[in-house]
């Protein structure tokens, strides 16, 4: 699972392993990135999903 901005530059990288199927929770730590609209992609096999996040301070 990556982070990018509204541009398309990689922010972070959350998650860069193959997990088992399950449920899973992902935490990170935002005190470094200014407010604005990010996009999250998560790739699972041959699904890929992006959805918009908005981080507000």
């Amino acid at each position: 699972m990556k982070l990018y901005d509204v541009l398309g530059g990689e922010v972070a990288t959350l998650v860069n392993e193959v997990k088992p199927v399950g449920s899973y929770e992902v935490r990170f730590d935002a005190a470094n990135l200014p407010s604005g609209v990010y996009l999250y992609r998560l790739q699972a096999g041959s699904f890929v999903q992006t959805r918009k996040m908005i981080l507000l301070r």
